[in-house]
């Protein structure tokens, strides 16, 4: 066989594994990357609806789930928000922040991609794409020429096998497939003994088979903020009807804690008491109806649907009319709506993939498995995900600069 070709090979061209490869290039190690899809770093140009919300301003280990809740930690602090704004910076990228300190492209996701390709191609990464990885050889003991593993790989109908010193795993998970998402990274994993947490789909709409989904027709298109809850947490931000179900940031952040089976508690007009609000307009109010009064927190749309299901018998009294019991019930209503979705949308639309390659396999200060000198596991593949709002990015950046550091 012949002798090393690379040093390291990176499996999967996104952001974390454009991250690692420049990083361990930029050491002098001779990096390849390889990618399944025809060009690297679609997810990126998809996300933020084209824009990329790359990262946020308030980074903390509480934004991300995992079994091991403490395992972010020293990634994120080891390569922080703050350097991959300056690494922005340095290369004139144009940016804006949005609420919640989430940072986008000003122009385009393309141009936060092209800057990680120029890394790339400044350090000398190789990177191969419609390149698939069919299975991962580890070698009995280190080879003369200091191969570990043989990355075995299906380019077309060439069968090809890379020897390497060290391996970084960033196949990405399950999520939205079109985009480049695969199990691969679990096969690998599996493969080699390592431990899975369940994956299940994160970050995504929710489905209705009962009224609820008449409701959500009917309103499709249409939003308002709301706190949904589920699980013991919560979520104060935008909630989209669609003609499924439920989408929106708020519903997306909440999907994470759902299980199927679960109730899901939405409150509808999250900054008041509603029944201490529709008694009080039936004292300074009495003439106005119900929907009257509630268009000053509620869409009129939302309103018209809403009195027909949850109080047809008041629809068309007059505040002074209604008795005080009721006004409470429809309050309770609109500050503790309980659904009970049929399932998620799942991995077609899902941003991430809860669940992944135990981070108890892998070294938190590395991201160097444990059992494996010479893998390393990075990104979405892992059992690590972030909440709404650039987190994701942020480990994917963070994990994928650990690993590079020391692949």
């Amino acid at each position: 066989m012949a002798g090393l070709e690379f040093d390291v090979v990176v499996l999967g061209g996104g952001a974390a594994g454009l991250f690692a490869a420049f990083t361990a290039a930029q050491r002098g190690r001779r990096v390849l990357v390889l990618e399944r899809a025809n060009k690297v770093g679609k997810k990126i140009l998809m996300s933020g609806g084209g824009r990329c919300n790359f990262t946020n301003l308030f980074i903390e280990s509480q934004n991300f789930l995992s079994a091991n809740t403490h395992f972010c930690k020293s990634a994120l602090n080891q390569y922080t928000q703050w350097d991959f704004i300056a690494l922005m910076e340095q290369h004139g990228l144009a940016y804006e922040e949005r609420k919640h300190g989430q940072l986008f492209c000003l122009e385009s996701a393309k141009d936060l991609l092209a800057i990680l390709e120029e890394e790339c191609a400044l350090a000398q990464v190789s990177v191969h794409t419609r390149s698939d990885v069919v299975s991962l050889e580890s070698l009995a003991s280190p080879a003369r020429d200091g191969a570990r593993y043989v990355v075995h790989c299906a380019a077309g109908e060439t069968q090809i096998g890379y020897r390497c010193h060290s391996v970084i795993v960033a196949t990405g998970a399950l999520s939205v497939p079109t985009l480049g998402g695969s199990d691969r990274g679990y096969h690998l994993a599996t493969d080699l003994g390592l431990p899975l947490v369940e994956r299940s789909a994160g970050l995504v709409p929710f489905m209705f088979s009962d009224a609820t989904l008449a409701l959500c027709t009917a309103l499709a298109g249409s939003s308002t903020p709301v706190e949904a809850s589920c699980g013991g947490m919560s979520f104060t931000e935008d909630m989209l009807f669609t003609h499924r179900g439920l989408s929106g940031p708020a519903i997306l952040q909440i999907s994470n804690y759902w299980q199927p089976g679960a109730t899901l508690t939405i409150d509808l007009v999250p900054s008041l008491d509603a029944g201490e609000f529709l008694l009080a307009q039936k004292r300074a109010n009495p003439k106005q109806r119900l929907r009257t009064v509630l268009s000053q927190h509620l869409p009129k749309a939302l309103i018209a649907e809403l009195e027909t299901r949850w109080w047809p018998a008041q629809a068309e009294k007059p505040l002074a009319e209604c008795n005080d019991a009721a006004l409470r019930g429809v309050g309770e209503q609109l500050n503790a709506w309980q659904l009970k979705p049929s399932a998620t949308e799942g991995y077609r639309t899902a941003e991430v993939t809860l669940g992944g390659v135990a981070t108890s396999a892998v070294s938190s200060k590395t991201m160097e498995t444990l059992a494996h000198p010479g893998l390393f596991f990075v990104g979405e593949v892992l059992d690590v995900t972030g909440h709404l709002g650039g987190f994701n990015f942020q480990w994917a950046w963070s994990s994928g600069y650990v690993a590079g550091m020391n692949a």
